[in-house]
């Protein structure tokens, strides 16, 4: 079995040409085409994933945008917390402990925090969400996280995590908003913080990511919890939107 991963970047990627990043379009995000029966895309998008079985290799994408941020943020040590246990948290979380950190994760639901802990094997996990929540967080790290990363997906998280970054540290974005973020600009100097984007994945996160499964580096058993197919996913998927107990990914079996 070989198959091959849809990547997240364009041809101009590939080729190394500036600002082609504005260009990219997902089919099904910003252009039509998600659920249609046949895809048609360049070669050079597509990226061998060598042996894995089908469900590993469905598990690649989404995995790669968590192995791109944690890239981006340079580091290789040291405490680190990831705000949002989701699946895209998740991900920083699994490629920031590969790279070294000391993961400390965040989120307002307890059952995600326990399914992450224990079912997944990171250390310490913190409830946030109101009013005690920043407390809690420095407890833990009382002059904050070299490295924060945000995958939450709400503007008031990212603009509470700033609170958290060390001095000299670095503040990773990886959920996107729509809305104005603002923070104190005295205190982003006062820390000589670092503010980074993280946008979608390159071929080189994907070739981690696949290298890291082949190795068994990944808990993929725990992290695809829920399974449907093609004839049952139109019941399966509003059934879980609205009942999302134990759901990590979901995946539909063809």
């Amino acid at each position: 079995m070989n198959p091959y991963l849809a990547c997240g970047e364009c041809i101009a990627c590939r080729s190394g040409k500036p600002n082609c990043c504005e260009r990219v379009q997902v089919l099904g995000v910003h252009t039509d085409g998600g659920m249609c029966e046949q895809l048609v895309v360049p070669a050079s998008n597509l990226i061998a994933a060598g042996d894995l079985a089908l469900r590993d290799a469905a598990m690649v994408e989404f995995l790669a945008i968590g192995a791109h941020a944690v890239r981006r943020s340079n580091m290789s040590k040291g405490p680190a917390l990831v705000i949002g246990a989701g699946p895209i948290g998740l991900g920083v979380a699994i490629f920031a402990k590969i790279a070294g950190l000391d993961i400390t994760l965040a989120d307002v639901s307890a059952e995600r925090i326990e399914q992450a802990t224990k079912v997944l094997g990171f250390g310490s996990g913190v409830l946030v969400g109101d009013a005690g929540a920043a407390k809690r967080v420095r407890a833990i790290n009382a002059d904050g996280y070299g490295v924060v990363f945000d995958a939450t997906g709400s503007s008031r998280s990212i603009m509470d995590g700033f609170e958290h970054v060390a001095h000299g540290g670095t503040y990773v974005l990886v959920s996107v908003v729509k809305d104005d973020i603002t923070f104190s600009d005295p205190e982003f100097h006062k820390r000589e913080m670092s503010l980074l984007g993280s946008r979608n994945a390159t071929a080189e996160d994907f070739e981690h990511v696949i290298a890291s499964i082949s190795a068994g580096l990944i808990p993929l058993d725990s992290l695809a919890t829920h399974e449907t197919t093609l004839d049952e996913v139109s019941n399966d998927l509003p059934r879980w939107a609205k009942d999302k107990k134990g759901l990590i990914k979901a995946l539909v079996r063809i």
